[in-house]
């Protein structure tokens, strides 16, 4: 992969061109990425509104009625359902792994099977979550990229 950057004083905003023989995973999952960079979710944190990037986000979960979305050192509460959550952002890596749960796909660091048709993820900051069988697919075809990742 090549990189190269131009500074050009007449842009207003910033201009990313991505060229490719063919579509494969790899270009998908770089298109994913670019687009969760500017994609924001407005939290609340000590009574404070946030807006943090989607890119940020390790997972999401669901407790109680209250969603809670997870960075790689602490948590915020969102006013979002989590089923709203993963509608939106389904396009940009995110996959549902339990009843409670979707995960950010592009933070997953590894991936084992465990017994009772279950796996066992680990995510960058070391953090594990399990996928149950139901949501097993889900995973497979995200990695797969038939999520277009």
């Amino acid at each position: 992969m090549i990189i190269k950057t131009k500074q050009d004083l007449s842009c207003n905003d910033i201009e990313v061109l991505i060229c490719y023989a063919k579509i494969n995973k790899r270009v998908k999952r770089l298109i994913t990425l670019i687009q969760s960079f500017d994609t924001r979710i407005k939290c609340n944190e000590e009574n404070t509104e946030r807006y943090v990037n989607v890119s940020d986000i390790f997972y999401i979960e669901s407790v109680d009625k209250r969603t809670f979305i997870y960075l790689e050192k602490n948590v915020l509460r969102t006013d979002y359902r989590l089923y709203q959550l993963a509608e939106n952002l389904a396009d940009l890596g995110f996959v549902q792994i339990s009843k409670s749960c979707i995960l950010n796909i592009n933070i997953l660091e590894s991936i084992k099977p465990l017994i009772n048709s279950r796996m066992e993820v680990t995510l960058q900051n070391g953090e594990r979550l399990y996928i149950t069988r139901k949501y097993l697919d889900n995973i497979k075809q995200a990695l797969q990229g038939g999520t277009g990742i």
